[in-house]
């Protein structure tokens, strides 16, 4: 059993998240009240057929020939009114649903894309899909259903209360004989509800991470004879699934076998109440039938009424799951207006770029994996930044592309005779990027090119291609620029992923090129060409490297050397250096 401050903090827990999904309930609030309007109407035309029911049995019992067509005539209008009305429910569910699922899919998809890099990058990319997907389709649905079904049922219950007290008042009494286990139960199932949403969408994030990621891997997988060994720990993880589904409905059995035989008895209870009000000849058959009826329905919308907890609680593990993205610092692009203007002359001129006194510590981590560098980039220069692997010299990149933010230090670009501003995500609009790695898209050659300049031509496509030496190869494809590249790029060597990236950067015309280990995998007779196709096709680029290469550092002015404690220098020892 919980203590009462593990009850308080709960409570609160829940109230937040649900503050927070009022904010979606607001924004569709003429929706959400065409649908309550219309699932009080269905309600109010299901109560009203059991009365008009009372009052055809009591006519054909009777033999009142004037009141049957009448009341027939009610039962079936009302009936026939509810189905449409059912239908019409079901339409605006469909209609607008879907369009409030994909507001707030985009809304939350748009959350993680703007959130900072280093805060987002802690999930896995599985993980963010089932938020994305899972825990929407859970908010959106009880954006357009929730809310409605609260006055939906309440209205029931209301309804359902007035005609038994009506008729018969202590028949009200049998109706509640089961709300005090409801009562009680409530809390444990609060308690267990909250537990069994966590886990379960936590595992579902598990095992949806484990695919993905063996799915991306699976070459890797297969060479290395895994393939068994990746099987059997996915059937391990749906093992631990099955378990905790299967424990959370043992539970799920006991509440449901406890609460029906309750229910039984209630029914029992009103049943025989009303054998015995009809007997005594204090009621008609048609209020025996009524009582029948109402005495279901109440007993029904009380269950349903408290079962709106479990059902809350679920919505808001979802909510407060997804909070946790929205909750998350976002880049706003603040200095967008200073960075387009400087954006013509820094690309008729060039960029410089110059970081003083720089250091960074990653969230995770309790040492800084920079301290105090400086460097400097002039427009149209070539600098490269080398040391040992998993020293800092990628967090550099990140840096200048302002992934990451310093601990202390700036950094800023500037135009010569022009502005200056300090490095963010708004002057990522002055950079190209090689990334290190395979960074290609499923789609066509062409689409990956065109995701950085979406008007280019396919005579700009294929200058692209030529500066970074990749034409010859995709001239000879069967279907050349419409070569379809595959997911992670499958369909080619980690060579020809690399000049393809470079192609693409080089389409960008972006005053500043950052390449991290951009030519790992070239040969030193395409390294050569590459780059010397890169520094000819525009002077004034600003070109920032990482390398192991040293063939690499005779094309650069500076070589700045990272040490081991993240300090960082200017390497004297490279020849192009002296000059």
């Amino acid at each position: 059993m919980k203590k009462p401050s593990e009850y308080r903090k709960l409570l609160k827990s829940l109230g937040t998240e649900w503050k927070w999904l009022l904010k979606y309930v607001v924004r569709y609030k003429l929706e959400i009240f065409l649908y309550v309007v219309i699932g009080i109407a269905g309600t109010v035309m299901g109560l009203g057929s059991s009365v008009a029911s009372k009052y055809l049995i009591d006519a054909v019992v009777t033999h009142n020939n004037d009141t049957i067509a009448v009341s027939a005539a009610l039962v079936i209008g009302m009936a026939l009114t509810q189905i449409f009305i059912n239908a019409g429910t079901s339409r605006i569910t469909s209609l607008v649903g879907t369009r409030i699922k994909n507001e707030v899919r985009s809304n939350i998809y748009e959350h993680i894309v703007l959130s900072r890099w280093e805060d987002i990058n802690k999930y896995h990319s599985g993980e963010l899909i089932n938020r994305l997907e899972g825990d929407v389709s859970t908010v959106s649905n009880s954006i357009i259903t929730f809310v409605p079904s609260v006055f939906t049922r309440v209205t029931q219950f209301v309804g359902c209360l007035a005609i038994v007290l009506y008729y018969d008042p202590t028949m009200a009494i049998f109706a509640f004989l089961s709300s005090p286990f409801l009562f009680f139960s409530s809390k444990i199932t609060t308690k267990m509800m909250r537990k069994y949403n966590k886990e379960s969408r936590e595992m579902n994030g598990k095992i949806l991470s484990f695919s993905e990621e063996s799915m991306q891997n699976l070459q890797t997988i297969k060479a290395f004879d895994l393939t068994r060994k990746y099987t059997d720990n996915f059937k391990t993880l749906l093992g631990a699934y099955r378990k905790m589904r299967l424990d959370h409905d043992k539970f799920s059995i006991i509440m449901t076998l406890c609460l029906s035989v309750i229910g039984l008895f209630v029914s029992y209870a009103c049943y025989g109440w009303g054998v015995l009000r009809l007997w005594q000849g204090v009621i008609t058959y048609g209020t025996m039938t009524l009582f029948l009826q109402i005495s279901g329905k109440l007993t029904t919308s009380f269950s349903a009424l408290v079962s709106l907890a479990p059902s809350a609680i679920s919505i808001a593990t979802s909510a407060g799951r997804i909070m946790e993205f929205t909750d998350l610092p976002i880049e706003c692009d603040a200095d967008k207006e200073l960075a387009e203007s400087m954006m013509p002359a820094a690309c008729e001129k060039g960029v410089g770029v110059e970081a003083s006194d720089l250091t960074y510590t990653y969230n995770d981590s309790e040492q800084s994996v920079l301290n105090n560098i400086s460097f400097s980039a002039l427009p149209g220069e070539t600098i490269a930044f080398v040391g040992p692997s998993g020293e800092g010299k990628t967090t550099i990149l990140r840096l200048i592309l302002g992934l990451v933010e310093p601990d202390c230090g700036k950094i800023e670009m500037s135009v010569e005779g022009g502005s200056t501003i300090q490095v963010s995500d708004s002057t990522r609009r002055f950079c190209s990027y090689v990334p290190q790695g395979n960074a290609v898209f499923s789609g066509t050659i062409a689409d990956n090119l065109r995701i950085v300049n979406s008007q280019a031509t396919d005579e700009e496509l294929i200058e692209a291609l030529k500066i970074a030496d990749a034409w010859n190869f995709v001239e000879a494809l069967p279907n050349g620029l419409d070569t379809i590249v595959g997911e992670r790029g499958v369909n080619f060597s980690e060579g020809q992923i690399q000049r393809i990236s470079i192609a693409r950067a080089v389409l960008r015309k972006a005053p500043v090129l950052v390449m991290d280990e951009a030519t790992s995998a070239l040969d030193a007779q395409t390294e050569e060409r590459v780059l010397g196709n890169l520094m000819a096709s525009y002077p004034n680029r600003t070109c920032i490297i990482t390398t192991h290469r040293p063939s690499m550092l005779q094309y650069c002015q500076r070589v700045y050397r990272l040490s081991e404690n993240g300090v960082l220098s200017l390497d004297t020892s490279n020849e192009q250096t002296r000059r």
